[in-house]
């Protein structure tokens, strides 16, 4: 059974950084391709980035680039998403993912393990 778990969400301002951090269980983690969604309130689940399994291919959301930054360490079986000039609208519970494969993907359903999420909140 794989676990993730989340960590380092919060209450910021608009204009701050955080970085989130997503721990896995088990082995296998540098054999998966890791994504980041998100949900806020009444909306589906979206795609913010996604990274391939060795750390050399990455993949965003348009409207993110440039401001959010995917990476991961698979020594320490970690990924993480740091995000900077943070706005309101990026108010939302924050998840990591495994894909099923290596290549780096938004689409949702090449997502077969999922954590709890992590809520941030952008104050104005």
């Amino acid at each position: 059974q794989v676990q993730l778990v989340e960590s380092g969400g919060g209450l910021v301002q608009a204009g701050d950084s955080l970085r989130l951090s997503c721990t896995t269980s088990g082995r296998t983690f540098g054999s998966y391709a890791m994504g980041w969604f998100r949900q806020a309130p009444g909306k589906e689940r979206d795609f913010v980035a996604s990274i391939s399994w060795r750390g050399g291919g990455t993949y965003y959301k348009d409207s993110l680039k440039g401001r959010f930054t995917i990476s991961r360490d698979n020594a320490k079986n970690t990924l993480y998403l740091q995000m900077n000039s943070l706005k309101p609208e990026d108010t939302a519970v924050y998840y990591c993912a495994r894909a099923r494969g290596i290549i780096a993907t938004s689409q949702r359903s090449d997502y077969d393990y999922w954590g709890q999420g992590t809520q941030v909140t952008v104050s104005p």
